[in-house]
């Protein structure tokens, strides 16, 4: 076979795994979506915020110092110490949990049955409150995320794959970390529908997403279903966060991956977690392999950062419900 062929699988495989991480950033559009029926435009500041602040905590580095600074005229920093990274993603953790519980306590607890426009801008608050914060607390410059996570390119796959396709081919090249982001997102995203899917709490969100009159006679509380659901998006938005910013660098133009799950919930339907799942992947190997195939040879290239959005009007026009979503019916 050509090498050309072994190209596409190439492109094949890396848009897979980028798929998969466009999947997870959708997951916390879905969680939320489903159980309350908001649209969290905060989602992708969640994800910059929890990185902000494991690399924070990692580098035992005093929150709002610069603040504490101007104020006091004092050069405080650090508190001089490093925090393991396993303890570190726990406490992270914690910050995410306690922001749900604030979220749900002080904003959403008092827009109870206002307008989905109403809920959709208080989104957009809470996105720029959280960015401000997340600046006041650990600064706006770039940071990098010591996990020990691989990179550079798999040597031995390269090495075991060259020459499949003639002296033209290679080899696979294949990032490490996106292997292992790829590893890491897949058994969240599989951790997840089994929560929802078998557990009792789990149950109790799927019931709250069909109907929350019917959810509350049964006796299930609105308020822990929602922080539960705000809490695991925190926890998708803190995977995220790492991923991305390990990428990266953990700076404040991570907050933009949120646009990136957009086209994801056009496709796959904004209450479904199989549909994060596909969309993510139709997503991901639709633009790398539409930039193989068409955007390098024949528009200069740079299609990556469009197509998917041409994909999901396409879909907008169609199908607005996405692959599976629940149709619409209103009968006059």
């Amino acid at each position: 076979m050509s090498a050309d062929f072994f190209y596409g699988i190439e492109v094949v495989i890396n848009g897979l795994m980028a798929g998969v991480l466009y999947a997870l950033v959708a997951l916390g559009f879905v969680l939320i979506f489903k159980a309350s029926g908001i649209f969290n435009y905060a989602q992708g500041v969640m994800a910059l915020f929890a990185a902000l602040t494991l690399v924070g905590v990692m580098e035992g580095q005093v929150p709002f110092s610069h603040l504490i600074n101007a104020i006091f005229g004092t050069e405080i920093h650090h508190f001089g110490w490093h925090v393991p990274a396993l303890l570190a993603i726990f406490l992270t953790l914690l910050v995410m949990v306690f922001f749900a519980w604030c979220v749900q306590k002080f904003v959403f607890r008092h827009l109870v049955g206002q307008e989905p426009i109403i809920l959709f801008m208080a989104t957009i608050g809470l996105a720029y409150f959280l960015e401000g914060v997340g600046d006041l607390m650990w600064g706006s410059d770039i940071k990098t995320i010591a996990l020990g996570l691989p990179q550079g390119g798999s040597l031995w796959l390269e090495q075991a794959t060259s020459g499949l396709g003639g002296d033209d081919f290679y080899g696979f090249f294949i990032d490490k970390l996106d292997i292992v982001a790829t590893l890491v997102a897949a058994v969240l995203v599989i951790s997840l529908i089994v929560f929802a899917q078998y557990t009792k709490q789990g149950r109790a969100m799927r019931a709250v997403a069909d109907d929350h009159q019917a959810a509350l006679s049964v006796g299930i509380s609105l308020n822990f279903i929602w922080v539960l659901v705000w809490s695991l998006a925190g926890l998708v938005a803190l995977v995220a966060g790492v991923m991305w910013g390990a990428k990266s660098g953990v700076q404040f133009s991570l907050s933009l991956i949120a646009l990136k799950a957009l086209p994801v919930l056009m496709l796959g339907g904004f209450t479904s977690i199989p549909g994060a799942i596909v969309g993510g992947l139709i997503i991901g190997v639709g633009e790398k392999l539409f930039e193989f195939l068409i955007g390098a040879p024949f528009l200069g290239g740079a299609t990556e950062n469009w197509f998917a959005y041409m994909l999901a009007l396409v879909f907008l026009v169609f199908r607005p419900q996405g692959l599976f979503g629940e149709r619409i019916i209103e009968r006059v």
